[in-house]
């Protein structure tokens, strides 16, 4: 395709592709600034276009390609690594009603709840909580790996039921 007859076909799909990059961006700024973008990426890619094929599909299909582009450079710009040993912590809501009497109550009665388990099942299920790994209880415990999976399925169960009524 010629130059000429490009730049004649981008300025009759440009109403076309303002009103596409508008819906994507939601943003009248961002729209312009990414009609501006594909512009120029349609030209300086002008040798990929193969004839016979729907020019305005590949032109909306660059322009999509870099809003994707641009949508994930902006999330991994935006994503936070912590490294520290109390990454857990990240993922507990601010909300989450430990500070509260309510959750200390709830706190009180969840661990009565354990306490009342026989120590077969309150040992593994501590455990498991506090954060050793099945192969390890079953080490400690000197039980089969079943054995431990199994006693902490049914201490959950049992927490389970004892605490459905609680809200």
């Amino acid at each position: 395709m010629r130059n000429l007859e490009l730049e004649q076909k981008l300025l009759g799909l440009q109403n076309n592709m303002y009103n596409f990059a508008c819906s994507l961006t939601v943003n009248r700024d961002e729209a312009k600034d990414l009609l501006q973008e594909t512009i120029l990426k349609v030209l300086t890619n002008e040798e990929k276009f193969v004839e016979n094929t729907n020019f305005k599909g590949w032109v909306l299909t660059i322009m999509k390609n870099i809003f994707i582009n641009n949508y994930r450079k902006i999330v991994r710009d935006q994503t936070i690594l912590d490294h520290t040993e109390n990454s857990y912590y990240l993922n507990i809501p601010q909300e989450s009603g430990f500070n509260t009497p309510d959750g200390a109550y709830s706190i009180n009665e969840i661990t009565h709840c354990i306490n009342s388990f026989s120590d077969e099942y309150k040992v593994p299920f501590s455990m498991h909580v506090s954060g050793y790994k099945y192969h390890e209880i079953a080490e400690k415990m000197k039980l089969p790996i079943g054995t431990v999976k199994s006693r902490i399925f049914f201490a959950r169960q049992h927490l389970q039921e004892s605490l459905k009524d609680y809200k």
